[in-house]
């Protein structure tokens, strides 16, 4: 495990990171209350240095789960945060996706502008031979396990839905129920969210966050396909090992709790997860303790796999 820098005199909490890599140096973006707040480094396994807040807007607050992207000498930031002076979706949610743009990866990204109703969010915004595509979570509310889904939408450009999202993952396990009896008694609430989505030879995978941090089975798990199709709105992805069976590649363990919503890179030919957790011991931090982490993945032929240690890589 490797441990991002944290300065705990000024600590405001490195939730839901996303990285990126561009032009030979690495980027982190993580969750705020009052905004984006961005890492940089110039080795995936070197000293983070913060780089502060890279993106709000107005007086809007709870900012959550980024994914940066750049195109053609623009980067996209995909962010969703509350939006009081929207209509509120069926349960009072009022958190909407947004997205920024800025000509360095440090923002300050600007031109704001909201591109799907709440509730939505947790994105990640993914380009390939066939064109952009948004994985996003928003709600299901007449399912089987009502709750919190992945979806994904084709772009029509980077600002642009085309509004017709397709069902990636879904809550199929009692170790995904954010809260039993949550709006009314026999309704147990789900949540699959924190989708990120990669390809490694004839697999596609999305990878999902279950359940709530602060509950003990909250899990990274993933979802995959066999294909070489590259619409990403036309395959279908099923649930590792299967959709009735709890399989954890991130979990806590002896040394790390609340693992979960994460991001991966390839770096020479290894694949990294970027994900947040906080320790079991107390280590004198404020709030819900959530800072970045990055370990070593197997990725081999449809199977994916953590290598998870608290004192190495």
């Amino acid at each position: 495990m490797h441990l991002l820098k944290i300065e705990k005199d000024h600590y405001i909490g490195q939730a839901d990171p996303y990285i990126l890599e561009s032009r030979g140096r690495f980027y982190i973006y993580t969750t705020g209350d009052d905004g984006v707040y961005a890492y940089e480094s110039d080795a995936l396994l070197g000293e983070w240095i913060c780089a502060g807040k890279v993106f709000s807007s107005g007086d809007h607050r709870h900012y959550w789960a980024p994914s940066v992207i750049e195109l053609d000498g623009t980067y996209y930031m995909y962010c969703s945060f509350e939006c009081p002076e929207l209509e509120p979706d069926r349960r009072g949610h009022i958190q909407a996706m947004h997205v920024a743009e800025s000509k360095n990866p440090l923002g300050p990204f600007e031109k704001a502008e909201r591109i799907l109703p709440p509730f939505s969010i947790d994105s990640h915004i993914v380009r390939n031979e066939a064109g952009l595509f948004l994985f996003y979570s928003t709600n299901r509310y007449d399912a089987e396990r009502p709750g919190t889904c992945i979806v994904v939408d084709r772009m029509k450009d980077p600002r642009t839905p085309e509004g017709d999202p397709k069902l990636v993952v879904s809550a199929t396990l009692d170790e995904e129920i954010f809260m039993r009896d949550r709006y009314r008694k026999g309704e147990n609430w789900h949540t699959i969210e924190g989708a990120f989505y990669f390809r490694e030879g004839e697999w596609q995978y999305v990878m999902y966050s279950g359940n709530c941090y602060q509950q003990p089975t909250y899990y990274v798990g993933y979802a995959r396909a066999k294909t070489g199709e590259t619409d990403l709105t036309k395959i279908r992805f099923e649930k590792y090992p299967d959709e009735r069976t709890y399989a954890p590649v991130l979990a806590a363990n002896e040394f790390e709790e609340g693992t979960g919503h994460h991001s991966m890179i390839k770096v020479d030919g290894v694949w990294y997860a970027v994900y947040h957790a906080r320790d079991r011991i107390a280590d004198g931090l404020p709030g819900d303790r959530r800072n970045a982490r990055i370990c070593r993945m197997r990725v081999e032929d449809g199977a994916i796999t953590a290598e998870r240690y608290a004192d190495h890589i």
